[in-house]
Formats: C-alpha cells, structure tokens, sequence
C-alpha cells in the first residue's frame, strides 16, 4: 500500500487534455510528492471512486469474548475442548461446533480465522484494541475502524448516517480525531424508526423552529462562541436533513416480506441483521452490531450455546439474503469478539480470557468462503500456525474495501496518525 500524508500541499495545474481522474492516475506517487495535487481535492476524487464501487461492512461484535471452542475452533478428543462436539460443515474438511448448525451450512463462503492474538486481556482496552488498532491514551482519541470507513467510503450528500451500531454496547470509541461527523449512529434494537428519529410536530413548523433556533445562537456566535455555533449548527443541520428524510424508512422493518423475515429468525440479532442488511442496500457503508454477553467465567457450555442459537440463523440468513441479492462480493461481513476464552475450564465450569489464542470470521467483499487460516496446538493453547494481530486483522478489513490503511491524519497532539499501524492484511484470506 502507498504511504499518504493527509496535509495541503501546494496547489498546481495539470495537462489541459487530460481528465482530471486520469491525471490522478498518471501523476501517481510521485506527483503526490511533488505537491503538485491538492490533498484535499485528491481525497474527495478517491472517495467518489470508493463510493461507485458501493464497497460496506457489518461488523457482527460479539461483546464480551466468545469462546472460541464452543464457536468456530472446537477440540473435541481433548480435555479443554470440554464437552463441546464438533460437526462437519459445508465447506469438505473443515468442522465447527455443534452449536451453530445452521451457520455450518453456509461454511463454503465463510472464511475462519483460528489463529487470531492480542496483548490485551482486559475487556475495555482489548475491545478498544480491535476497534482502533491502539491502545487507549489519555492524550489521543483514535477513531474506531467503523469511523475510517464511514470516512472514506461514505457519501456527504446523503440523508443516512454513514455509520450505524445496533445495540447496547461497551465500545468506547468513536469518531475520535476524526470529528463527530464518523461518531457512530446508535439504535438501540432494530424494528421501527428510531426513537426521537421523527419530527414531533409538522414539517413546516419543525422548520421554523429551526430558523428560530439559528436566530438565538446567532448572538451567542457574535459574542465569541462562533466556533461553537458552527459545530452545533453542522450537527443540527445533518440531523435535521436525517429525520425529515424519506430514506429514514430503511430503519422499518415492517416494509420487509414476511417470509424474509422469517428466514431471519424471531430473535433480537436476527432484525439487528435483517436491518444490517437494509442499511447497506440504502447506502449506509458501516455498520456494527453488538450481541452479548459472552463473558462466560462460569457455566460456559450452557450460556455459549444460548448464545449461539440466538446468532445461528440470523448469521446464516444475512450471508444467503447478501448473496441472492448479489450484495455478498462488496459488503464484508465480521464476526469477531475482544480476545478468546482459556483453553481450560475453571471451577465454576467457565473459560477466563485468553487473548493469547481466539479465532475470528470473515466473509463476503472478495474473501475466499470455504477455508481456514492458521491454527493452534492440540490443546488450544498457543498459535501454532500463522498468527494473525490485531493490525494485521484491521489491515485485512482494509484491504477488502480497498481503503487505505496507510493515510495518516493529524491527530489533536499534532501528531500524525496512520488508520492502521504496522501490520500486514491476511492476503490468503482473499484466494
């Protein structure tokens, strides 16, 4: 990947016979460090090319930390596999646990990665980890991955948020640096439209409310708080075009087929995924869902399998509704945790963290379905075969919606910050 500074350059002119998309193209590199482009000019040209290529991605987060013996890397025949049994898939060859039969259907399109590690084995640094590529500090606020790909990847002109997360959830970052535009859109549950998402009173009178509104801060904007009007404004206009537009009806899933529905299943995570999926039809490039909690340091088996049953069906029906709405080869879909459970089981029957060996998935944006990445020793307790970081995992989401991991933006600290630092994507993930 090329190394990009995000700052202004100089301003230039370019060959009037040229397009200016195919001057981008010719000029390269080199160009670039010449500072004969306008950065600027040059990031909104490659936006526009990401956007027509309607690339998107659902994370599916499963909070808390699954285990990865009752998921997706069952041992069974060895005492810390437990009492979890595997079942063959269909993807020849490759077995995942018992509990989630119905996702075994749909392993030919799946990718698993068993040899994903992590330092972190606390909850919130680890799950800031996986969504940042960094460790929390104090003095930087890096924005999580779901805030780069609302960034590069979403449209300012439309209505919709770029970046939605469904679900209650822990995650403690945002949009960082990057500025409250990539803060993440919160619904609490799928169903309907979202709460305070509609205008109180009529179209007309909420418009004069606002003009009202913008009259009243005007004097405040002309006593020293100018800057603070402008964001407030900003926000306020966004939500405004938000709430009065007729693409909010995306959010209602009562629009939906029944027997589309149906295939989802009647849990909670099975319309948080139904609504995923409409999001991305509606343009919406990022989208998180948080199921959990998997947080099993006693009765594991038990809890793990409810768990699943509650993301079996929904998970297999977003991978087939994708693929027959042909949306499978630009929207990737994530199913990871913050690290993995210990490979043995403690007094309480449960699994601690272990973040030293867990397994993540992938699917659709040009993954490769039907294989597995890497793998552990025979008790689960160590990386024996191509061990995958966290950068290297958010590397691979990169790759796959083709946005750039090696931009670098000017952090708060006047530091600047790459979207990703250090790693390499998991390149036999893609075929």
């Amino acid at each position: 990947m090329s190394h990009q500074h995000q700052n202004t350059g100089r301003t230039g002119s370019h060959p009037a016979n040229l397009a200016r998309r195919r001057f981008l193209q010719t000029i390269g590199a080199g160009g670039l460090a010449g500072g004969i482009v306008n950065w600027p000019d040059l990031m909104a040209l490659k936006a526009e090319e990401l956007r027509k290529k309607g690339m998107a991605c659902i994370i599916l987060w499963m909070q808390g930390a699954p285990s990865q013996f009752e998921t997706f890397s069952p041992k069974p025949g060895h005492e810390n596999g437990g009492e979890t049994k595997a079942i063959s898939t269909a993807a020849s060859g490759i077995q995942i646990s018992e509990n989630l039969p119905q996702v075994a259907k749909v392993m030919d399109r799946l990718c698993v990665i068993r040899s994903m590690s992590s330092k972190e084995g606390s909850h919130p640094r680890a799950t800031f980890l996986m969504h940042t590529g960094y460790v929390p500090t104090a003095s930087v606020k890096y924005p999580e991955i779901g805030a780069h790909i609302a960034q590069q990847l979403g449209d300012s002109a439309s209505e919709l948020p770029s970046f939605v997360r469904i679900g209650r959830s822990r995650i403690n970052a945002k949009g960082g640096f990057l500025g409250v535009d990539y803060n993440p859109y919160v619904v609490d549950r799928a169903g309907g439209i979202p709460d305070n998402a509609e205008p109180a009173t009529s179209t007309k009178r909420y418009r004069r409310r606002l003009a009202l509104r913008d009259s009243l801060e005007t004097h405040y904007a002309e006593h020293g708080g100018k800057q603070e009007v402008a964001k407030h404004r900003k926000l306020y206009r966004k939500s405004s075009q938000m709430v009065m537009s007729p693409q909010m009806s995306a959010f209602d899933l009562s629009q939906e087929p029944e027997h589309i529905r149906k295939q989802y299943g009647d849990s909670q995570f099975g319309a948080d995924c139904l609504l995923a999926r409409r999001l991305v039809e509606a343009g919406v490039p990022a989208i998180e869902i948080s199921v959990g909690n998997w947080d099993t340091h006693f009765d594991n088996f038990s809890r793990t399998s409810e768990l699943c049953g509650q993301i079996d069906q929904p998970f297999a029906a977003l991978i087939r509704d994708l693929e027959a709405r042909g949306m499978l080869d630009k929207t990737l879909v994530v199913w990871t945790g913050e690290f993995g459970r210990t490979p043995r089981v403690n007094a309480r029957g449960g699994r601690d963290h272990y973040p030293r060996a867990y397994n993540a998935v992938l699917a659709g944006g040009g993954v490769q379905g039907g294989q597995v990445i890497g793998k552990t020793d025979a008790s689960g307790e160590s990386v024996q075969d191509r061990p995958v970081g966290v950068s290297d995992f958010l590397r691979t989401i990169c790759h796959s919606l083709k946005i750039d991991a090696d931009i670098e933006h000017m952090s708060g600290i006047g530091r600047p910050i790459r979207v990703v630092d250090g790693g390499e994507p998991v390149m036999e993930a893609f075929g």
